[in-house]
């Protein structure tokens, strides 16, 4: 007879936040679910994100899973917290990742599936250990994929056979797929995060950003926001036989996204001009 696990209540440690020099250390910390996505770690992780957008000496944010596993992805067992504080959907936490002109690295080992395949995918770069395992396994369920990452990461066949067969993935077939920058051994895996993100540290800060947002801004002109918002589609909700309800998340960050690439534009050659 199986032993039932004890899973430990929510707690304000279930997301961890590390200031390491000139970049922070995030991690996932439900060890025992393997570090299923619940309302808990939506709220810390939105609460970590943000620490380090407005800590000018960070400059850079690895993101990794304590224990087995970086994410099992959505916690299908998670009931709604007791009280009226707002929590962050999870497309406000990968749109965070997104929108935010810090670079973030994803540190892959154990699962990475669901939820978690988006998560460490919406991440700026991604490094997986060689027994990292990722997967949109959520088709098994029924569901949709939360966050339409997938076919921004691969192309339109992979992301057919990733979505629509819901298999887990290596690492490094995850990494020919394009999910994955760079596979390393396991016992390796957060010391190579970690030079990265102080290779990202040490160069040009301005450079660093502006960067990500050229490139962030190709694919939001190839329709990135509007494919993330898929349920507000028409097309899609005639096809599900529902009706089309936008998210209202989506629709404010989609709003904000040009405009806040446009100021820090402004402002970085601004700057520069300056110095002449």
């Amino acid at each position: 007879m199986t032993t039932p696990i004890e899973i430990p209540p929510p707690s304000l440690d279930d997301v961890l936040y590390e200031k390491r020099d000139n970049w922070a250390l995030v991690t996932l910390n439900r060890p025992v679910v393997l570090n299923a996505v619940n309302w808990s770690i939506l709220r810390r992780l939105m609460a970590a994100l943000e620490a380090a957008e407005q800590d000018d000496e960070v400059k850079a944010v690895v993101l990794t899973g304590a224990g087995r596993a970086f994410s099992s992805g959505g916690d299908l067992q998670s009931t709604p917290p007791g009280d009226d504080l707002p929590t962050p959907s999870g497309s406000q936490i990968t749109m965070k990742i997104w929108q935010m002109q810090k670079p973030v690295v994803a540190a892959v080992h154990g699962y990475a599936v669901g939820q978690g395949c988006e998560l460490a995918g919406i991440c700026d770069m991604t490094i997986a250990a060689e027994d990292a395992i990722f997967g949109e396994l959520q088709i098994r369920h029924g569901f949709a994929p939360p966050t339409l990452i997938t076919p921004f990461l691969t192309g339109p066949k992979q992301a057919k056979e990733i979505l629509m067969l819901g298999e887990r993935i290596t690492a490094l077939d995850a990494m020919r797929l394009g999910m994955v920058n760079r596979v390393v051994p396991g016992e390796q895996l957060l010391q190579v995060a970690a030079d990265v993100a102080q290779k990202l540290a040490a160069l040009p800060e301005q450079t660093v950003r502006l960067n990500k947002m050229l490139v962030n801004r190709v694919y939001e002109l190839a329709g990135f926001r509007e494919a993330l918002d898929y349920r507000g589609d028409p097309a899609v909700a005639a096809f599900t036989g529902r009706e089309a309800e936008p998210d209202p998340h989506l629709a404010v960050l989609r709003a904000q996204g040009w405009e806040a690439f446009r100021r820090s534009r402004d402002e970085i050659y601004g700057e520069q001009e300056a110095k002449g």
